[in-house]
């Protein structure tokens, strides 16, 4: 819940988008936020103002000169009231407007009163956004400090297809997310986080691999960027959307992950190994798809030891790297199985989970674990969403780091 409680100006100006901002107005209530609707006068054209104030329950602001409750001018109020504006979708229009610094009508005065983070999600057809005036707006918008979303590849208003579709609701979402957490702890920190299975090819149909969800790992891998930390995501395939602001490293094999885990710690100054690399592969890949006329009712597979990635990180570990947490997916003897495991690869941390448990490890939405410290103390946290067991490793990650350990 990181967006509970936050203050939101949703800016919407006139385009056919205008109908996602509805979505994304319910996807800010959900995530706890307050929100205060600013709508230009062409954006009543494509939707009315009566959606947005019937959802929102609080008047939607239109026009320029209107006063505030308690008389305050509105664009001075929403401009110090807000924690974070969006305009979704905003219009070349609009973004030519906030380019030059215009204060022509409601939302473009706040925007320019305003010292929050402001996110613009573009939205037009492909020529527009293709043109160079529209380019350099846009870079002019970066250079001041301006969260730019999309657009997306897609069907546009006009009946074509092209760039210029306004990104999905979600992804502005998590910009809106991504935008708010700059200022956190882990601000200029980098953190590696790797996620989910590996496969291991048998031939082109088949592949060794494991249960592992990748939820555990992404959870992270939003903490790390809630916390203010830049963050490069190794994941396995997954069916999961990558959180918006990482670095997405997409692996498929050990050999694959290791490499670019060993690239991206060269950087970092926590690693944390939330992945469920395969620990076997097939000694022979077939070049073709095995038939079953060919290997009878029965198929002896030699399998193979994949090399072991937190081994090759600690012989390769920089200077930079401070701090080095592994998970233990146990079905016994857990703490003392993940004690060993610190021991022989030099963790500053371990986090020990039984898969075995209905409620906790591969494919569920909870987890409840262990967290293991160099020092040997032992936390056994109840059973938490994933979410919450990130955010608290993290922190505890954080607080190495500020600490220098």
């Amino acid at each position: 819940m990181f967006l509970k409680g936050k203050r939101i100006v949703l800016g919407v100006t006139g385009g056919i988008a205008a109908y996602k901002a509805v979505y994304l107005l319910r996807l800010l209530q959900k995530a706890g936020s307050e929100v205060n609707v600013i709508m230009t006068e062409a954006a009543t054209h494509f939707v009315g103002p009566l959606t947005f104030q019937s959802l929102s329950r609080r008047p939607v602001a239109i026009d320029m000169f209107q006063l505030h409750k308690d008389m305050d001018i509105a664009h001075v109020s929403f401009a110090h009231w807000a924690d974070a504006i969006v305009i979704a979708p905003a219009t070349a229009n609009t973004i030519a407007k906030l380019a030059m610094g215009l204060a022509d009508n409601l939302l473009t005065s706040t925007v320019l009163d305003a010292t929050c983070p402001v996110v613009v999600a573009p939205a037009m057809e492909s020529n527009m956004w293709s043109n160079p005036a529209t380019a350099e707006n846009i870079e002019r918008l970066r250079r001041r400090g301006f969260f730019i979303v999309g657009p997306e590849a897609g069907e546009l208003a006009s009946g074509g297809a092209g760039l210029g579709r306004m990104a999905e609701p979600e992804a502005v979402l998590g910009c809106v997310r991504y935008a708010l957490s700059r200022d956190g702890v882990l601000r200029g920190r980098s953190v590696v986080v790797t996620a989910g299975p590996t496969r291991e090819a048998i031939d082109p149909v088949r592949f060794i691999s494991n249960r592992s969800s990748g939820k555990m790992g992404y959870a992270l891998a939003q903490a790390a960027l809630d916390l203010g930390a830049d963050v490069t995501l190794v994941s396995g395939p997954v069916h999961l959307a990558a959180p918006y602001g990482v670095q997405l490293v997409a692996v498929e094999t050990v050999a694959q992950m290791q490499q670019a885990v060993l690239e991206a710690i060269q950087a970092a100054d926590a690693l944390i190994m939330a992945a469920a690399p395969v620990d076997y592969r097939a000694e022979h890949t077939y070049p073709q798809k095995v038939k079953k006329e060919e290997t009878g009712d029965t198929w002896q597979l030699r399998l193979v030891r994949n090399p072991d990635i937190l081994s090759a990180v600690a012989l390769a570990r920089p200077s930079r790297l401070k701090v080095l947490v592994g998970f233990a997916a146990e079905t016994e003897e857990l703490v003392a199985n993940a004690l060993l495991k610190l021991e022989r690869k030099g963790l500053d941390l371990i986090v020990a989970n039984d898969v075995s448990a209905r409620d906790a490890g591969f494919g569920v939405d909870t987890n409840r674990v262990v967290l293991i410290d160099r020092r040997g103390g032992v936390e056994s946290w109840p059973l938490l969403s994933k979410e919450e067991v990130a955010m608290r490793l993290m922190q505890r990650v954080a607080e190495l780091l500020l600490r220098g350990e």
